[in-house]
């Protein structure tokens, strides 16, 4: 299976998931806060680097759950803010 390109928008949201991500993590361990998640660490370093730009749902949902974030909030500041 091919997977399609992803967009410039898609790339720049997962930078912004990213992002907040490694705000909310704060002091807190990138291998505390995989396995509060049920993730690997390197399932979270992919999405924090942007190297996994599109993460499924569950896997956004249990992050934000480990990180104490709604995921209202985490939408809000990850949607595609058009120039």
């Amino acid at each position: 299976m091919v997977r399609t390109p992803l967009t410039p928008e898609e790339r720049e949201r997962g930078e912004r998931l990213g992002a907040l991500l490694r705000e909310a993590r704060a002091g807190r361990s990138m291998v505390e806060v995989a396995a509060s998640a049920g993730l690997s660490a390197e399932t979270l370093r992919k999405i924090e680097t942007g190297r996994a730009p599109t993460p499924a749902f569950f896997t956004v949902a249990a992050l934000a759950e480990a990180l104490g974030l709604s995921l209202d909030d985490v939408m809000r500041r990850c949607a595609f803010v058009p120039v």
